[in-house]
């Protein structure tokens, strides 16, 4: 049976991850900092990936938490989705904030692809990021998570070329997603969220299920040429231009 590893599972991408995966057939691992109800894993580890940025005992007990779940066998998918979105103020942001949002959203990426490195390569598997539009179009705010998903795109393209053809690595970029995070941010105003729907080329914002696909998709044999990718998944609003009419 195909192995899933994924982060953040219990956020709303990461719980349609779970099933998305589940579906296909794999058997899920997932990791955060703790259990949920409402996401069923096949295997649940629970662990913070600040401190898995930061201290190298408490990332080692983790992964051996995980290699004792895999019993031997590889690992076909790691999906590196959980992150923090902090939003302040340019003159707000502390030298806290950076190690925080960077350890969580790239440093520990990078440590979870290097500690299964050798189980993912042992059955041709893939790593998948999430990343997100803010990597590349941003706005007021946003300033240490935008940086931290521009980073994750690079660390994509650089461990694709560095990793060659042992371990295909990717990203998927979303734009507005239907996450009970974005939406209890709207609450008691729906117009805006209707505001941001009309702003998509599409006309509206992605659903969880939605961006879940891609990543199914880009960890499939049938992505099987595919690497180095950072797969927009946006409704085209990535493409569009805001001027006064």
């Amino acid at each position: 049976m195909r192995t899933a590893l994924v982060t953040g599972v219990n956020g709303g991408i990461g719980s349609a991850l779970t099933e998305a995966f589940i579906e296909e057939g794999y058997r899920v691992i997932g990791l955060d900092l703790q259990a949920s109800p409402e996401v069923v894993c096949d295997e649940y580890v629970q662990c913070d990936l600040e401190r898995c940025a930061s201290e190298e005992q408490y990332l080692t007990s983790k992964s051996t938490q995980v290699d004792a779940l895999l019993g031997g066998d590889g690992l076909h998918v790691l999906v590196n989705n959980a992150a923090l979105q902090l939003l302040k103020p340019t003159e707000s942001i502390g030298t806290d904030d950076w190690q925080k949002v960077l350890g969580i959203n790239v440093v520990a990426p990078f440590l979870l692809v290097r500690s299964f490195l050798t189980q993912l390569e042992s059955v041709g598997g893939s790593v998948v990021n999430i990343s997100s539009i803010h990597g590349q179009l941003t706005k007021p705010g946003f300033v240490p998570y935008a940086v931290s998903k521009s980073a994750l795109d690079g660390l994509t393209r650089a461990l694709a070329v560095d990793l060659g053809p042992r371990v295909r690595v990717n990203a998927v970029a979303p734009a507005a997603t239907a996450t009970p995070m974005l939406l209890d941010g709207f609450s008691g105003h729906p117009e805006l969220l209707d505001e941001l729907a009309e702003v998509h080329p599409l006309g509206r914002i992605a659903q969880p299920h939605e961006i879940a696909n891609v990543v199914v998709f880009l960890a499939s044999a049938a992505a099987g040429f595919i690497s180095g990718a950072v797969v927009a998944v946006d409704a085209g609003i990535g493409g569009r231009l805001h001027d006064p009419t």
